[in-house]
């Protein structure tokens, strides 16, 4: 019996169900789903908690706002260099070691990081912290895809998807809370208990399943110039989009410097890994159509999520006078559907292809961002800004969670690791350009819609003229001097202005962002169709 089960694990994996190994030692694989999910929604949610405090930072450290940045851009950086690499650590030490020390790094740096005297210091310690933490999304991912058949895979990867969807939601308002009524540095502190409790179950646990146990005893060749060639491509590319904006793009050298490596680092980091006998990162995958494509679907779904995460409440701060605490609450209503909706998904993945919800998340995608271009204004309602929040976001869950199934859709079981890697590189890097796609539109148009509403501020508009005599008049009445009453017109008239313009500047950026999720609903047709009801069980893990 044991020399046929032998047999069977040592033969090539041609399907996703040739590994038929329950989980040993009486381990519940939703035990396991709990532990990896929490390790990996600390990640996530230290990804963005830090945001808030960071003028808080800037005054204990002694720098300027425009310094502390490198707070939240050092994090970004390693995460992302980490992330594509993630793959093949774990199958090179394996992955629960990879998912110990990447757990051990994370929390310890934290310690650090709510220890740091100064800039440079907490620059640094960020860094280790990116880099321990840009392990722990995908191994968790990987380790879910092993631990579950295909028939429950998707009510785990909707266990997983709380952590993906609502850390960056919760992220800032706690972030916010905990900097206002103890100290920054408790941000950084509050990750010690929860690391050091994970790393304990996680040593409990979870346990490598067989094949990759295999994979591990071979000879490890390490890919020097791939992992140098991405580490310069994404560190470079990071960089630039954080700083893009603010240089104005490439009307600046810096920035086009910046592009330039990029370009050559990545595609030559592409095709020598193409060619390359024991690759860093697995870029074959991408000659999988369905794999490419959903690769693309979880980087647009990185974007729009983060991108409509970081403009709502800017919105509302800026142009409505919403405090941070409000603005939180008009969040929390989408939060609060996302919570109802991943489970009920995770069950309708047992019934339904894939594919099929993934259409509905795209439509509905669409849709959102289209009822956004129609409500966003200078009037609009806490009530109503809520109920825009909530069409914004109902889509996410029918994306994330059959995006991450259908992925390891007709590829073997030893891939799972550099598949995990991959998609979530796509939706990070996602996400990163979410935020620089969205303050370049905003200052644009911002700037083009300027110049359209004061072209009509000409004294022969008969409009303009008479909103501004009316002005005039009713400050005259109310106690100014006929003088300050007419600076004072204006004054409001120009206010109104700004605040006009980038209010379609933002609806503007729902027209590009609907009309995306309008291609990538056509897109979704061409995905490959996944057994719901597939017999199988769990490998260990």
């Amino acid at each position: 019996m044991g020399s046929s089960l032998d047999n069977t694990l040592a033969s090539p994996l041609e399907g996703r169900t040739a590994l038929a190994l329950p989980l040993s030692r009486g381990r519940s694989p939703w035990l396991v789903a709990s532990v990896v999910a929490m390790s990996a929604f600390m990640e996530m949610l230290d990804a963005s908690i830090a945001n808030v405090a960071l003028p808080h930072m800037a005054g204990s450290l002694s720098s300027s706002n425009d310094q502390a940045t490198w707070i939240l851009t050092s994090y970004l950086v390693a995460n992302a260099i980490v992330l594509p690499l993630s793959g093949w650590i774990s199958n090179t030490i394996g992955r629960k070691k990879y998912f110990m020390l990447s757990l051990l790094i994370f929390t310890a740096s934290s310690v650090l990081c709510g220890l740091a005297p100064t800039l440079s210091a907490i620059i640094v310690f960020r860094v280790m912290q990116g880099a321990g933490g840009g392990g722990l999304q995908p191994v968790a991912q990987a380790i879910l895809a092993d631990a579950f058949p295909e028939s429950q895979r998707g009510q785990a990867f909707a266990l997983y998807g709380i952590t993906t969807v609502l850390a960056p939601i919760i992220g800032p308002t706690l972030g916010g809370w905990i900097t206002d009524s103890y100290s920054w540095r408790w941000i950084f502190f509050i990750n010690i208990p929860v690391g050091a409790l994970a790393l304990m179950l996680v040593g409990q646990l979870v346990q490598d399943p067989p094949y990759l146990r295999r994979l591990a005893r071979g000879l490890v060749k390490i890919d020097y110039i791939g992992i140098g060639l991405l580490t310069v491509g994404i560190g470079v590319l990071q960089v630039m989009l954080d700083k893009g904006q603010e240089d104005d793009w490439f009307g600046s050298h810096f920035i086009l410097t910046l592009a330039i490596v990029t370009l050559v680092a990545l595609v030559g980091l592409f095709f020598w890994e193409w060619f390359h006998d024991h690759p860093v990162i697995d870029v074959r995958l991408f000659k999988h159509f369905n794999f490419l494509t959903t690769n693309l679907m979880m980087f647009g779904f990185g974007l729009m999520m983060f991108s409509t995460l970081v403009m709502m409440p800017l919105y509302l701060q800026t142009l409505m006078g919403y405090t941070a605490e409000t603005a939180g609450l008009v969040l929390s209503f989408g939060g609060l559907f996302l919570l109802m909706e991943l489970p009920m998904v995770g069950r309708l993945l047992a019934k339904v292809q894939a594919r099929r919800l993934v259409h509905v998340g795209w439509a509905l995608m669409a849709l959102g961002m289209w009822y956004s271009t129609r409500n966003m204004d200078t009037l609009i309602s806490f009530g109503v800004a809520s109920w825009v929040r909530v069409l914004q976001v109902i889509g996410l869950p029918l994306l994330f969670v059959p995006l991450t199934t259908v992925v390891y859709v007709g590829l073997p079981a030893e891939k799972n690791n550099a598949i995990s890697a991959l998609i979530n590189f796509m939706r990070n890097i996602g996400m990163s350009f979410g935020t620089s796609i969205v303050t370049t539109i905003v200052a644009r148009r911002a700037q083009f819609h300027q110049q359209v509403l004061v072209s009509h501020l000409d004294p022969a508009n008969v409009y303009a003229a008479g909103s501004l005599h009316q002005l005039t008049t009713a400050l005259s009445q109310a106690g100014l001097s006929a003088t300050d009453a007419l600076y004072q017109a204006y004054a409001r008239i120009y206010h109104a202005v700004i605040a006009q313009a980038v209010s379609l500047a933002y609806i503007d950026a729902y027209h590009v962002f609907s009309v995306a999720a309008a291609i990538l609903f056509i897109l979704s047709f061409f995905l490959k169709k996944n057994e719901p009801h597939a017999p199988g069980r769990a490998v260990e893990g």
